[in-house]
């Protein structure tokens, strides 16, 4: 039998009902890591420093949008459209900030912590257990294991990109093919895949006429196509 960690709970590592979510993670962060390293490489290829690159990961920690921003001012775009359309693909982890505020507790130092946390994975590993405690084991394991997996592959990436020249080995492709690694996914129904079809023809469209960065806050309005009013009358996102 397990052993209890003070008389009421079964050590959490021990915890039967966790090892599936304990296997999940640790699968998600090898995955994450491959990412981070192709968003070291990148950034690195796009004009950032080491030092710039493994900021942007420790500080940000979001994936897509650091994609984003990082492609728009290395083709040359404003600082202003990198920002924006950085934000606008950060813009769910807000929404996710008030989902998990009613089931994360602590003082405000923790609180802090756990925003800068506070993912698409960690939430979805959170909501996904039978009861809060749980939840906020899952929370905190799947978040502190991303990071180290996902700033580890970010430095090794950096390292390597500005110890080769990334289009010799054809790494120059890495913002490209994460951007699609990390859609593909969720084009899980035909919703999703018409909102994707549609921000693409939008950003095609645009492309030759507006600034660099521009075409990618344009492209973000096919996301209204994702969103469908349930029952209860709250729209909700796909």
């Amino acid at each position: 039998m397990a052993k209890r960690d003070g008389g009421d709970h079964v050590t959490w590592w021990r915890d039967p009902d966790l090892r599936p979510m304990i296997l999940a993670c640790l699968t998600l962060s090898a995955a994450v890591g491959v990412f981070g390293f192709s968003f070291g490489v990148g950034s690195v290829a796009a004009g950032s420093s080491v030092a710039q690159t493994c900021a942007l990961s420790l500080f940000v920690f979001t994936g897509a949008s650091q994609f984003s921003a990082v492609s728009v001012i290395g083709a040359g775009g404003s600082f202003g459209s990198a920002l924006g359309g950085a934000l606008l693909l950060a813009a769910r982890n807000g929404v996710y900030g008030l989902a998990m505020s009613r089931r994360l507790d602590g003082s405000l130092g923790r609180r802090l912590l756990a925003a800068q946390l506070t993912i698409d994975e960690t939430t979805a590993m959170s909501v996904a257990q039978s009861d809060r405690r749980h939840g906020q084991i899952a929370f905190w394991f799947t978040g502190v294991t991303l990071y180290l997996f996902w700033n580890t592959g970010t430095l090794i990436g950096a390292l390597t990109g500005s110890a080769i020249d990334p289009q010799t080995f054809g790494l120059d492709a890495a913002f490209p093919a994460g951007f699609v690694a990390m859609v593909w996914p969720l084009l899980s129904d035909r919703r999703a895949r018409l909102a994707a079809a549609l921000g693409a023809l939008i950003c095609l469209a645009s492309v030759s006429i507006t600034p660099v960065g521009v075409p990618i806050l344009l492209s973000a309005l096919a996301v209204l196509v994702g969103l469908q009013r349930p029952v209860d009358g709250a729209v909700v996102a796909r």
